[in-house]
Formats: C-alpha cells, sequence, structure tokens
C-alpha cells in the first residue's frame, strides 16, 4: 500500500511517499481510508529532534475516515463508516496518511448520521477539538447573551470551525489571528469583529485588563492565553487547546480569585470512547455544512502531503487540508 512515512534522525526526519508492507500495521479492525487532514501535530512529528513521534519509522496522520475491510473481534460489520482519531494514531500508531490502517476496536468511532466521511475529515482532530470546546464552555452556562466570545488562532483548523460553531449559534465572536489579510475569510465564517494578537489585552501594564470576554476558545497558548485571562470579564471561561504560541503558561492566580475566572484544557487524545461518541453526533447537528466546506484550504493526494506539512509548520495554511487517500496518482 501507499504510505506517508516519517524516518527519525538526527538531522532532520524524512518524510516521503513509498510502498508500505501492510502486513506490518498492527490493531483488530482494518480500514480503508478514504479521507485524512493534516493537523498541527502531523507538522510536529515532522520536524527535527520532536518530542511527538513515538516511533520510527511512522506512517503519519492523527486521524482518518474510512470503511472497515475487517473487524476480528466481530463488533463491526464489513463496510461500516468510521472515524478514527486520537489515542496513539500517527503518534505511536501508524496513522491515517495511507491507503490501509490498522486500529484497535475501541478506537473506532461510527460516523453520524448527517455527516459524510469527506465532511468528518474536514472537521478532523481540529473541529472535534472546537466542539468539544464550545459544549465545554455553554455547560458552564456562557450564552449569546453572556457577552462576546474570543478565538484565538482563528484562521487555523480548530479556531475557523470554533468561529464557525459560534456564529451559526447566534455568539457574538470576536476572531483574533495574526494574519490581517484573512479578515474577510474570518467574518464570512460568522466573526462579528477581527483583531490582531495584540489587541487582546488593552493594558498590559497593569494587574488586570479590561472586562471584554465572557468567555474565549484558545488555540495559541502562551502569552495569548496570559493575555485573555487577564482580560476576560468576571465569572468568563476559557477552553484551552493549543500550543502554537508556547507551551509555557505565566501568569498570576488574580483572574481566578477576585474575577473567579475558569481555564478549561480541553484533550482530543485520550477522551473516553462515550464521550468521543457523544461530540461527534453534536457535531454533525451542530455545524452547518456549507460553511464546513468553506473551510477547506486545499484538496490533495498523497503524494502531495510532505510538501503541504512544510506549509503547516510554518503557518501558512488558513483552515483545513483535505487528503483524498484514493486518488489515483501515477
Amino acid at each position: 500500500m501507499r504510505a506517508v512515512v516519517v524516518t527519525q534522525n538526527e538531522d532532520s526526519p524524512s518524510v516521503a511517499l513509498q510502498e508500505f508492507d501492510q502486513t506490518s500495521l498492527e490493531g483488530e479492525v482494518l480500514i480503508a481510508v478514504a479521507w485524512s487532514t493534516i493537523n498541527f501535530k502531523d507538522a510536529m512529528v515532522t520536524q527535527a529532534r520532536n518530542r511527538v513521534a513515538r516511533r520510527s519509522p511512522l506512517i503519519g496522520g492523527v486521524d482518518l475516515a474510512g470503511r472497515v475491510v475487517s473487524d476480528s473481534t466481530g463488533s463491526l460489520n464489513v463496510g461500516d463508516e468510521v472515524i478514527v482519531h486520537g489515542h496513539g494514531l500517527g503518534v505511536a500508531n501508524h496513522g491515517g496518511f495511507a491507503e490501509f490502517a490498522r486500529v484497535p476496536a475501541e478506537w473506532v468511532v461510527p460516523l453520524p448520521d448527517g455527516l459524510s466521511l469527506r465532511e468528518s475529515m474536514i472537521a478532523g482532530t481540529a473541529g472535534f477539538t472546537a466542539m468539544a470546546s464550545f459544549i465545554r464552555l455553554t455547560s458552564l452556562g456562557i450564552t449569546p447573551s453572556s457577552g462576546p466570545i474570543l478565538v484565538t488562532g482563528a484562521s487555523g483548523g480548530v479556531g475557523s470551525t470554533a468561529v464557525a460553531l459560534l456564529g451559526h449559534a447566534g455568539f457574538d465572536v470576536v476572531a483574533s489571528t495574526g494574519k490581517s489579510d484573512e479578515s474577510a475569510y474570518l467574518l464570512s465564517l460568522g466573526a462579528r469583529e477581527v483583531i490582531g494578537r495584540e489587541d487582546i489585552d488593552d493594558a498590559p501594564q497593569k494587574t488586570f485588563g479590561t472586562e471584554r470576554w465572557a468567555g474565549a476558545i484558545d488555540c495559541v497558548g502562551g502569552a495569548t492565553l496570559h493575555s485573555i485571562l487577564r482580560s476576560l470579564r468576571y465569572g468568563g471561561v476559557v477552553a484551552a487547546s493549543g500550543l502554537t504560541g508556547g507551551s509555557q503558561l505565566e501568569t498570576t492566580v488574580y483572574p481566578f480569585i477576585v474575577r473567579g475566572v475558569s481555564l478549561l484544557g480541553i484533550d482530543a487524545v485520550e477522551m473516553p470512547s462515550d464521550q468521543r461518541r457523544a461530540i461527534w453526533e453534536t457535531f454533525s447537528v451542530a455545524m452547518p455544512k456549507d460553511i464546513l466546506d468553506s473551510i477547506v484550504d486545499l484538496e490533495i493526494g498523497l503524494r502531495e502531503v510532505p510538501s503541504q506539512l512544510e506549509r503547516v509548520a510554518h503557518g501558512a495554511v488558513r483552515g483545513r487540508i483535505l487528503i483524498d487517500a484514493t486518488k489515483d496518482e501515477v
């Protein structure tokens, strides 16, 4: 089978489309991959001396959608349409950048009604993370009447989907991005206003910024998350899932003990299967399909994956890169 394989070495990992022995795949369920997509974690696996990849050589791809070919556990039927993401896919276990994949049966999520395999991978891990963030915010009482909701890293996969979900649900969405030329795109997804990264916190020299945001979905981390915490309204909530702006958080306890804000961590890797299925079911209803398709930046075959991983690593992508694993390439 064809697969995009990452091989680690001291200087720089090699990334190439090559023939791969399907019999070396591990897991009870064999899936014919129809679609996959490129996430930031996929790009991290290709970087020199990264701490993400857990094996070498490794078929990349932290998510996939396809049809069941066989299942030794008997829990799935041949032809069932399924989604797989998280756990160790594309990191510790061979992933979705291939024509076939094998995974443990407990990793498999049935494709929800109302969602196609292609649509599920326009969303992928990023859309799942955005939906999980949305659910956590609203479960703590954040509603459209609460006030403006900030989305950072808004032109990326998680951010774009979050803007669309929030806007469609009637929230007053403020999208933050470092790419000023993406304003029209973000407004078309449902943002009411687009601001720069430096505009989140209006008083960085003070103990607190102005109370601006009723809630936030943060895809950046680092100093950006610190700025959000300082400028949340009383009782505000931020759902954090990203680290493109850094993995370290330097902040104070003041927002928590004076303004009563909440910081929620969003995990898309080890979440239990029942919660994972419920989030996909909710997403299939909550996400407007016409807007979902507009998030696609590029649709490619497996051959183009290595070059597009470079673009993702350098933050040169808007929305999602969709991979058609069945595309016939010479």
